[in-house]
């Protein structure tokens, strides 16, 4: 496990839009551009095995947000064709304070912890969280967008693996992919989703007026 004292000041960062990882969570990723094989290498032979997921702001990867979050590799297979097939498990937020100039392949860059040391601590709860309420909503998004999941598994699901699950899957823009990382809660991170999924709802049925 991890405490604030052993994470490492200096990460290696995989810039990726569109793409969320929050803490506990696991994000499968496929690695092939050299520079991030590269990278891979070198976090393989880490003593902390971890990679800092962080959002680009423009289109064009340049700059990158402040904030991302420091995922471990927990799973890693080579294929045939020299791909690397990993699992990041979601350790803890990080805020960027500044890159690192120098000559590696891949991006670093100098890190701070201190605003998100709580993602260190126990899974989350979420005590006003209506799920009865919710889940009819959540069945509405999912068939407009032809997505499918398990029902019975849900009812079930314990508040923050819900949560941030429909966070890092449903398909949402990179800026709502980055609010929802950077929500100071749980709570705060459901009532975002909610409203983005509301929001979804209705934008498509005025588009379906319009036609």
């Amino acid at each position: 496990m991890f405490s604030a004292a052993n994470l490492p000041t200096i990460l290696p960062l995989f810039p990726l839009s569109g793409v969320l990882m929050l803490p506990r969570a696991r994000l499968p990723l496929q690695v092939f551009e050299p520079r991030y094989l590269a990278m891979l290498d070198d976090v393989l032979r880490s003593s902390h095995r971890l990679i800092g997921l962080v959002q680009p702001l423009n289109p064009d990867g340049e700059p990158l947000h402040s904030i991302g979050c420091a995922g471990r590799v927990t799973s890693f297979t080579e294929t045939d064709d020299g791909r690397y097939m990993i699992t990041l498990t979601g350790i803890c937020r990080f805020q960027i304070t500044e890159e690192q100039a120098g000559f590696s392949p891949y991006r670093k860059a100098d890190i701070d912890w201190g605003r998100f040391q709580g993602d260190l601590g126990r899974p989350e709860q979420d005590a006003g969280f209506d799920r009865a309420g919710f889940l009819p909503t959540l069945r509405r998004y999912l068939e407009a967008g032809d997505m499918t999941t398990d029902w019975d598994r849900l009812k079930d699901t314990k508040d923050e693996l819900l949560i941030n699950s429909l966070s890092m899957m449903c398909p949402l823009s990179p800026e709502d992919k980055q609010a929802l990382l950077e929500c100071a809660t749980l709570r705060d991170r459901r009532k975002t989703l909610v409203t983005l999924i509301e929001y979804a709802l209705l934008s498509g049925s005025e588009d379906e007026v319009m036609q």
